[in-house]
């Protein structure tokens, strides 16, 4: 290894032409000093001819740190500062180590071509700036800070401040302050382009401000944390002192205490051999952890369920099928097939013990009993009665729960609700089972697949357990407005029981029996001081609901109670008589009108049925002509099914028009416009078909339809009526409405053999065909 001493630096002008050496990840500034290393056979050529000379060398910042043979004016700054060789030595490889001091800023006026490495003509610059009271101060300000920034730096030696505080020169102390400090070559660098002294020193205080607050930020952060070290330590210490002198006088500590605890519990609960397993394993971990520690309390918490779990507590099934006849018919009136099903299931328990529950899904529109239903179940059987809403759950986690790896993770709801009722048998209801959706977190109806099957829920694993608990011995009860939106896998493991709205008779019965006395003891009314004459409850029945169930009704009922109830707290009355005259008083004017009033006796008119999730409805289909091109105008935000089902009627018409009497030339000189009222509420389907067709053909033969007639169907182009759904629920919203005949699809008759209350099926005639011509002999007056 050589090594060439250099002279001492002298000041003066430096020379037209320098060599230039690149800098990566580091600036040279006036008066300082830097080691450097050089490793480029081109840049080693430069150092060598450099010591030849004058030892005089340009030191330019490169833009990027990619390594080239010849850098131009787009790879590096245009400013950069001479320096003089103060030391140079070269190693065995080749390499050179420099000791460079700088002399003064310069800036690159062109380069030179003809050398292997860069030369270039260079333009002296010169500090410029005026001493005045803002130099002073900021001069000020940058001592101060920078003599704390060494103060809390453990790598910066102290002398470094003193040294800053002996430079009487503004721009040298600017430029010894940002070499010092810890900030980017980008930023170094626009310093060094700086030859007006105060700006200068305006840039380096912002950079040593912020630099100051970045150092006392993480030694804010290194005092707490080493203040959390010290508590955590101080703790350890005093709970292991305390560990000491229990066991001197012979006290249990209180985590063996609560091992002690844990262990009693579980050879109490009997656990099956699995769980018993996992939880013997639990208890073993949990010994050997602190108290203190965080997962000592995940580990007590699943301890805590495991052993409140009703791995074995079942209640006795009371299986006396009168007296749980008896309970059901006093909760519910009606429901007949519900009832019926429930009562063959608890006759099946009674012979065979063993037998797997079956899992009953009570579909039906909103309000028509199906939650309750629920209750009475649980009270005929005697067991306990659990219930969860699915409505809006999509996290798959709700329902299988979330592994005991998360923070705060939780069994599921299904867990949950089994340690809420206490044993491994009680009647489980998911409500609104219909709402459940899914999305990024996972689908909770395929969770609830193995949930809702009684050959696999005998081994269920919640994600939080980890180990399988019987489901066997759970009656599952769901409860759903509509069935479309149920997967059909999970569909397929329910047994479905349909739940019809309730008729006008039975709506009475049951306002009667149930409804007026809950909400008069509600409203702390006595038997005498409100009483409802039958044509009352008639009248808000017909003319202030109109829905399938009960709920509305209910509120109605609610609404006249508490005008009575105000009425005799204020003493305007001891007792009050509801009757049709003084209903106006307390609900308003009268809601809904009957709907055939409604409906005119004129061409182009038809009245058709349709169901709805709240149930079954009557829909006036109206159509006109008028001059025009043959268009089509469909009218009362219809849906593709129902516009199509429009399109296939006309065409049928137009190919039977001479069979019909139908002038062939009318469709040329004529635009049919057909609109179905109540426009703002969306409408899709395709049995409104037979009603369309009929409406339309009444149109072109100016006959008008037959009263209190309403139909349903869905129709082909060979003029053919296919079958469709919500018969029963569509025959209810006709009986509601006062119609006397309908005529329903000759495939839908079966339909009419269960479920269908025998009033309506008396007080209505039912007519059935297959092809359109038996329809419209039927529908249209002669």
């Amino acid at each position: 290894m050589t090594e060439q001493q250099s002279p001492t630096v002298e000041s003066g002008k430096l020379p037209e032409i320098l060599p230039i050496l690149p800098l990566f990840d580091a600036v040279l500034f006036p008066k300082m000093v830097l080691p450097l290393v050089v490793m480029q056979g081109e840049s080693i050529q430069l150092i060598d001819e450099a010591m030849s000379k004058d030892r005089m060398i340009g030191l330019v910042v490169a833009k990027t740190n990619a390594v080239k043979r010849l850098y131009g004016a787009e790879d590096l700054y245009d400013i950069g500062t001479a320096a003089l060789i103060l030391k140079m030595a070269k190693t065995e490889d080749n390499r050179a180590q420099l000791l460079v001091q700088g002399i003064s800023r310069f800036r690159i006026s062109d380069f030179i071509e003809g050398k292997p490495y860069q030369m270039g003509h260079i333009e002296q610059l010169y500090d410029k700036f005026e001493r005045d009271k803002e130099v002073e101060a900021m001069i000020s300000n940058i001592l101060g800070m920078f003599t704390r920034i060494v103060e809390i730096s453990p790598g910066m030696p102290q002398e470094v401040a003193g040294v800053a505080k002996s430079i009487t020169d503004p721009g040298i102390l600017a430029d010894m302050v940002t070499s010092t400090i810890n900030s980017t070559a980008e930023e170094k660098q626009k310093v060094l382009a700086m030859d007006d002294v105060k700006l200068r020193l305006q840039e380096v205080l912002k950079l040593v401000t912020y630099q100051l607050e970045i150092l006392e930020l993480g030694n804010k952060i290194q005092t707490q944390v080493k203040g959390d070290m010290d508590q955590r330590q101080r703790e350890y210490y005093l709970r292991e002192q305390l560990s000491a002198i229990k066991k001197e006088l012979g006290d249990k500590d209180e985590s063996t205490v609560e091992i002690d605890e844990y262990r009693a519990k579980i050879e109490a609960k009997k656990l099956p051999e699995i769980a018993k397993k996992e939880a013997d394993r639990e208890l073993n971990r949990l010994s050997r952890m602190h108290p203190s520690s965080s997962e000592y309390t995940v580990s007590s918490t699943y301890l805590d369920w495991l052993t409140a779990l009703p791995w074995n507590e079942s209640t006795e099934d009371a299986l006396d099928i009168k007296k749980a006849r008896k309970i059901l018919d006093d909760d519910h009136f009606g429901l007949e097939k519900a009832k019926k099903r429930i009562l063959e299931y608890l006759a099946v328990r009674k012979l065979n013990p063993d037998s797997k529950g079956p899992i009953l899904c009570f579909a039906g529109p909103p309000g028509t009993g199906k939650t309750s239903l629920g209750h009475s179940i649980a009270r005929a059987l005697g067991r306990k009665f659990v219930r969860i809403s699915l409505g809006g759950v999509r996290d798959e986690a709700e329902i299988r729960g979330h592994r005991r790896t998360y923070v705060g993770a939780l069994p599921g709801r299904i867990i949950q609700g089994i340690r809420r009722a206490e044993t491994n048998n009680p009647i489980f209801m998911l409500d609104e089972i219909d709402k459940v959706g899914a999305d990024f977190r996972g689908d909770p109806s395929a969770a609830l697949l193995e949930v809702l099957d009684p050959e696999q829920n005998y081994s269920f694993s919640d994600h939080y357990l980890d180990v399988p608990f019987d489901l066997s011995k759970v009656m599952f009860i769901t409860t759903a407005n509509i069935l479309d939106t149920i997967p059909p896998a999970l569909r397929d493991r329910m047994e479905v029981l349909q739940l019809l709205g309730y008729t006008e008779d039975e709506k009475i019965k049951i306002a009667n029996k149930y409804l007026i006395p809950r909400q008069r003891k509600e409203h702390g009314l006595k038997n005498g001081q409100i009483v409802f004459s039958r044509g009352a409850v008639r009248h808000i029945i017909g003319g202030y609901t109109r829905e399938a169930g009960l709920r509305n009704m209910e509120r109605e009922l609610a609404s006249v109670c508490r005008g009575v109830a105000s009425k005799i707290a204020e003493g305007e009355a001891e007792a009050v008589t509801i009757n049709v005259v003084n209903i106006p008083k307390y609900l308003g004017p009268v809601k809904f009108m009957p709907e055939t009033k409604a409906k005119t006796s004129v061409p182009g008119v038809a009245t058709g049925l349709a169901w709805t999730q709240a149930g079954g409805e009557i829909l006036f289909i109206e159509a006109i002509a008028m001059k025009g091109k043959k268009g089509l105008t469909l009218t009362g935000q219809l849906g593709d099914v129902m516009k199509e089902s429009a399109t296939a009627a006309l065409s049928f018409i137009r190919s039977k028009a001479k069979s019909l009497n139908i002038d062939e030339e009318f469709f040329e000189t004529h635009d049919i416009h057909i609109h179905i009222p109540a426009g703002a509420i969306p409408k899709d389907g395709p049995s409104a078909g037979v009603t369309m067709l009929t409406a339309l053909v009444s149109l072109l033969t100016d006959k008008p339809i037959r009263k209190d007639f309403a139909m349903t169907g869905e129709i082909t182009l060979r003029g053919e009526v296919l079958p469709v759904g919500g018969i029963k629920e569509k025959v209810l919203a006709a009986h509601r409405a006062g119609i006397k005949t309908v005529l329903l699809p000759k495939w839908n008759q079966k339909d009419l053999e269960e479920d269908i209350p025998k009033k309506v099926l008396k007080e209505i005639e039912f007519l059935f065909a297959d092809k359109m011509t038996d329809v419209l002999k039927i529908a249209l007056e002669k």
